[in-house]
């Protein structure tokens, strides 16, 4: 197994979590064709439920084992390093089994709620067997949280990441193949054939553990390590402490950030009804807490790439007061997200029509919302790349006042902003995207400042590395725009519209790519092996 450089790591974790995301896309349409209406909200009955137990259970904790494992290592504490890990698997296993055990105990009483006076369709003893089938899950998944971060820790990056295209290829299998045998081969009752479906998560977890396993004993990782002097001082429950002051803020960080999410949910509908905007209201708030939102993913897939990457490689550097690699850190997963997510937000903005018709159906509003809301995905990125930087250099303050301040002023500007719109001629529905960006800008510059002060960060590589990304972006954008004059963008059905995203994406592409490979860039940020490494896996290229 070997340890992976920061950008490299950031790379291997992208493109796991980028197939993933592409699987989890893909799977749904042969699926839903299976199960129909019906099996698709029992199915979703059983993750929404599922959803907010395993948040609760492993919300923090990973990403608190993979910070004490890199720091311990540094200290070359190897003996507590495991301590750190045992006790971090106690916990969660305990958390896991917890919530378990609730689910299963009140499988009958969530149903009826979330049932409530339903007459026909699903029943109330279907919900109840689902849910106890899905909670089935947070006896492993827990677990298998935790052993990633530890191998994080280590920096092995790459085990981890393809412990998750395993988890989920399993997963979509017995989701798919399952329920296909379950109701067209054996002919079973629906609720079978969704609780095999729902199953799937937990057989997907228990393959992605048992090859972890594999390969940590494979490397020798838990061996018996003699307590140094140092380390002897260190009890468990000190561990325990040291666990839970480094995951509560991340738990934090994430509560937060979902109630960001629920600000549009609680406003835009009302608000847009009072403006006289009745018949886009549900299309718009649709748009931003949906459909939208998974397109958003492509996007923001990337950034988790790099945080897994990144959080322990900067808690490594921090424990040994390295303050220029901490800044070097910064300014490359500042480069190397900028020089990927730029040119694809601003693609998929200008290709918003034949992207919105590929994945769902041509709608002018939906359309003329994502082509901007695309942008949330890109400023959400830095956002959240910045704030778990400053929880990884144990500045919590800064990370928890920057989401709290920014969160607030979702909340106070998202209707004002909406009757703002209005009032100056621009659409109302642009209003609570505009209220993001404006939020979440203002919070980016807040913390590279605050970095840049307490830290000592520069960003003088940055600055000029991403002129010159953001104007190779504007080429492409001229390029992509001349070449609109020849082969215009007004496809209706799916097959033009994918037809015209292969042609654009070819053009944009190579444009971009030729640009940035001339200036230089991508030697800049990656280095010189980076490109060494990718040509070597082409056996047409001389070298």
């Amino acid at each position: 197994m070997k340890k992976s450089s920061f950008l490299e790591g950031a790379m291997i974790a992208t493109v796991a979590i980028v197939i993933c995301k592409i699987i989890g896309l893909i799977y749904v349409i042969p699926f839903y064709s299976i199960i129909g209406d019906q099996g698709g909200a029992l199915y979703g009955y059983a993750y929404s439920i599922y959803a907010i137990f395993l948040s609760l259970s492993t919300s923090g904790i990973p990403i608190a084992i993979s910070k004490i494992v890199s720091e311990y290592n540094a200290l070359e504490y190897y003996n507590t390093k495991e301590r750190a890990y045992k006790v971090g698997l106690k916990i969660i296993s305990l958390l896991g089994g917890f919530f378990f055990a609730i689910l299963m105990i009140f499988a009958t009483p969530i149903a009826h709620m979330i049932l409530g006076n339903l007459e026909g369709g699903n029943t109330v003893s279907g919900v109840a067997l689902v849910i106890r089938i899905i909670s089935t899950t947070l006896l492993i998944v827990p677990v298998l949280s935790v052993t990633k971060g530890y191998l994080q820790g280590h920096n092995f990056i790459a085990p981890s990441s393809i412990s998750n295209v395993i988890e989920q290829v399993v997963r979509v299998l017995v989701i798919v193949l399952g329920s296909f045998l379950a109701l067209k081969v054996f002919n079973t009752s629906l609720e079978i054939a969704v609780s095999i479906a729902v199953f799937g998560a937990t057989i997907g977890a228990v393959t992605a553990y048992l090859y972890l396993r594999k390969k940590i004993k494979k490397n020798h990782l838990h061996q018996s390590v003699p307590v140094t002097r140092a380390e002897a001082k260190i009890t468990e429950k000190d561990i325990v402490k040291k666990i839970i002051f480094y995951a509560l803020p991340f738990v934090m960080i994430d509560l937060i950030n979902s109630a960001y999410g629920t600000v549009d949910t609680a406003t835009v509908v009302s608000t847009m009804v009072k403006l006289g905007f009745n018949n886009i209201a549900e299309t718009t708030i649709g748009v931003l807490t949906t459909w939208g939102t998974k397109l958003n993913m492509i996007i923001i897939s990337i950034s988790l790439g790099i945080t897994v990457s990144l959080i322990p490689s900067i808690a490594k550097s921090n424990i040994k007061k390295d303050m220029s690699d901490v800044s070097k850190k910064i300014n490359q997963t500042l480069q190397a997200l900028l020089i990927i997510c730029l040119p694809m937000t601003v693609g998929l903005s200008f290709l918003a029509q034949p992207v919105w018709v590929s994945f769902y159906s041509y709608n002018e509003t939906s359309i003329a919302i994502f082509s901007i809301y695309i942008f949330a995905s890109l400023s959400y990125s830095f956002y959240m790349i910045l704030i778990n930087t400053a929880q990884t250099l144990n500045d919590t303050k800064l990370a928890l006042g920057t989401i709290l301040v920014s969160f607030t002023g979702k909340v106070l500007l998202n209707i004002p902003m909406m009757y703002l719109c209005q009032k100056i001629g621009i659409a109302v529905y642009y209003g609570p995207v505009i209220t993001t960006l404006l939020t979440q800008a203002l919070s980016i510059i807040f913390v590279l400042v605050k970095l840049s002060t307490k830290y000592h960060i520069h960003y003088t590589s940055t600055l000029y590395n991403g002129l010159k990304i953001v104007l190779s972006t504007l080429i492409m954008i001229v390029v992509l725009k001349i070449t609109n004059l020849f082969i215009p963008i007004d496809s209706l059905t799916r097959k033009g519209a994918l037809l015209e995203i292969f042609i654009y994406a070819i053009v944009g592409g190579l444009t971009y790519i030729g640009l940035i490979y001339k200036s230089g860039l991508i030697t800049d940020i990656f280095g010189i092996n980076f490109l060494k490494n990718i040509t070597k896996k082409i056996p047409f290229i001389k070298r």
